[in-house]
């Protein structure tokens, strides 16, 4: 089984997209996934997704079922 591998500026790009349309997608979320899984993240990568995931909890980000 391939390791799952983040694609260099996925998460500064899927940070740049929700920040403006206020949605994450099934893209969005599996890009997500795969920085988490990623154990070489710089603890400012971690902290964006840390706020990502504070601003679904309160209501700021819906999710959405899009690709």
């Amino acid at each position: 089984m391939s390791p799952v591998k983040l694609l260099p500026g996925a998460l500064s790009e899927i940070t740049a997209s929700v920040t403006e349309t206020r949605a994450l997608t099934k893209a969005d979320r599996y890009g997500l996934m795969a920085a988490v899984l990623d154990e070489s993240l710089e603890k400012e990568e971690l902290r964006a997704i840390d706020r990502l995931l504070y601003s679904i909890r309160r209501g700021r980000v819906r999710l959405v079922d899009e690709i």
